[in-house]
């Protein structure tokens, strides 16, 4: 079986736009609107190895209506998933949301990489720093609309996997 990484934080952080960004596709509508990720959406990501990528709504605090209802979507691929990228947004720093996903990640038991995205143009060393209060790691800055650190962020999140056997004819 093919590896899963789940794409996860709050809206309007460049989820979408990372999952394009990772399997190649344009299949993830972009949108400076919040909300509209509101099914969990499956790829193949590109990389040494295949895995399966998945694309997932914005994760709120006390959601309702719809909300709860992509926070549910969230949560299964959450489960679903053998590996985490928690994005976050570097123009607009880490904020009470970031830490409640990552509050939320971390109950899940599973590796997180966190990815601060929209890094483009800034000091990696200042972006990254405000991210190390999470306690997940060192956060890696990335631009997925510009391609920047994307590489490294799939060496990372496929780190000591191993590609499945090939199945035999």
């Amino acid at each position: 079986m093919l590896p899963v990484i789940a794409l996860v934080g709050r809206p309007n952080v460049g989820k979408s736009t990372l999952f394009n960004a990772l399997t190649g596709t344009r299949d993830a509508i972009v949108a400076d609107v919040p909300g509209v990720t509101r099914d969990r959406q499956y790829g193949y990501g590109r990389g040494p190895i295949p895995y399966v990528v998945v694309d997932t709504g914005g994760l709120v605090e006390n959601p309702t209506g719809i909300e709860a209802q992509m926070r549910a979507q969230t949560l299964r691929a959450i489960a679903e998933a053998d590996r985490l990228v928690l994005i976050t947004d570097a123009r607009s720093g880490l904020t009470p949301q970031d830490e409640a996903v990552a509050r939320e990640l971390r109950r899940a038991g599973k590796p997180v990489i966190v990815a601060v995205n929209k890094s483009e143009g800034l000091d990696p060393d200042v972006v990254a720093a405000e991210f190390h209060a999470l306690g997940l790691g060192e956060p890696l800055p990335i631009s997925a609309s510009h391609g920047e650190g994307c590489r490294e962020l799939v060496e990372r999140m496929l780190e000591g996997l191993e590609a499945p056997p090939a199945e035999e004819e």
